[in-house]
């Protein structure tokens, strides 16, 4: 009762307020328009006004003002009402929807008369950051349900292996078998928290690239020859094409996690006996990475998410990785200002081109 009061009394206030500010400015108005009115008809018709004229006119005057300031400030009234305080209303209706947690909250454009006022201006994009905090909220309740789903699995390994191997007179193999899948499951953890550390930091913006200028083939041969014993275990065939001499400019680390994460994915979905390809070329302005396998490939509607967190096409390989992998190349390649594509067949295989601008002879000795 007493905030109805409060806002009630507050309106009568602001009433009177552009009462009186209308009155002024129409007193001011009139009285002068009159008095140059009456002098000028004065002088042309050479009448002497009486004081008692001048006081009736005077008294009119004035009543008219009343009159017509009242007119104006009721106009007015009317015009904030349908024009000002309606489109406000509804603006802090749906901004209070969205405090709530309602992000489907969107407003109708208004259309008004005056099309300069703004309001749908405001309106378009109240509901453009509305559809962006819708999509931020279903990011994260999808990344949160991913997050617990993705620790429950190794932590449910670990615990079931874990009591199996408190049992009395396990046979040796049987306890290095659990004891090895307790091992592997810790291995997927802590690649699952420190993936997940990494991707957080690159998409806060925790994480600067320290660029320098570098021989991109010596850093992908390298970091082929880390997943040696790996590709040894399946007889994989290896196959390389890196032209010689092409250089970038960019941060090294961050490019390894690219690197990595793409031959370790070739590795790990390409069957025994299969072939993973590796070529570097070079075009006008870009280098060019090609990683091929001839693995399970990519189903087109899986394509249409690869990049995304948590998100694993093949649910027989899941686990495997933990679907963070290619998030972090795809956050990677956008903060060097590069271009990831993948190209696949189902059942044949899948290629990533990666693209990151070069620099040329020219540029490299004008900065040595």
């Amino acid at each position: 009762m007493t905030a109805i009061t409060d806002k009630s009394r507050k309106k009568l206030l602001t009433a009177i307020q552009r009462y009186v500010t209308f009155f002024m400015l129409m007193s001011f108005i009139v009285t002068c328009s009159m008095l140059i009115f009456l002098t000028l008809l004065g002088r042309t018709m050479e009448l002497d006004f009486t004081e008692e004229n001048t006081k009736t006119a005077a008294l009119l005057t004035f009543f008219n003002v009343v009159f017509l300031s009242a007119i104006c400030t009721v106009i007015d009234g009317v015009r904030r009402k349908i024009m000002v305080e309606r489109p406000v209303n509804r603006i802090i209706t749906a901004a209070e929807k969205i405090t709530n947690g309602d992000f489907s909250a969107r407003i109708e454009p208004i259309n008004s008369i005056d099309s300069t006022d703004g309001f749908d201006v405001i309106i378009k994009y109240f509901n453009k950051m509305a559809g962006e905090l819708s999509g931020i909220e279903t990011l994260r309740t999808d990344f949160i349900a991913n997050v617990s789903h993705e620790l429950k699995t190794p932590l449910a390994v670990m615990q079931n292996y874990g009591t199996m191997l408190q049992q009395p007179n396990l046979p040796e193999e049987n306890r290095l078998e659990y004891a090895k899948s307790v091992t592997e499951s810790s291995r997927r953890l802590a690649d699952l928290i420190s993936n997940i550390l990494k991707l957080n930091k690159l998409e806060n913006q925790q994480i600067f690239p320290e660029k320098q200028i570098y021989n991109l083939g010596e850093q992908l041969c390298e970091c082929l020859l880390n997943f040696e014993d790996l590709w040894e275990q399946k007889g994989l065939e290896i196959e390389t094409e890196i032209a010689e001499e092409i250089f970038v400019e960019s941060d090294p680390e961050l490019l390894t996690l690219v690197w990595n994460n793409l031959f370790s994915n070739a590795v790990k979905f390409t069957d025994n006996g299969g072939k993973i390809s590796l070529k570097l070329s070079a075009d006008s302005d870009c280098a060019v990475v090609e990683v091929s396998d001839t693995g399970c490939g990519i189903s087109p509607e899986t394509g249409a998410h690869i990049f995304e967190k948590f998100y694993q096409g093949d649910t027989s390989r899941a686990t495997q990785g933990n679907g963070l992998g290619l998030a972090l190349v795809k956050r990677v390649v956008d903060i060097v200002g590069g271009d990831i594509s993948v190209e696949s067949v189902v059942g044949e295989g899948s290629t990533f081109t990666v693209k990151i601008r070069r620099k040329t002879s020219g540029e490299i000795q004008s900065n040595s």
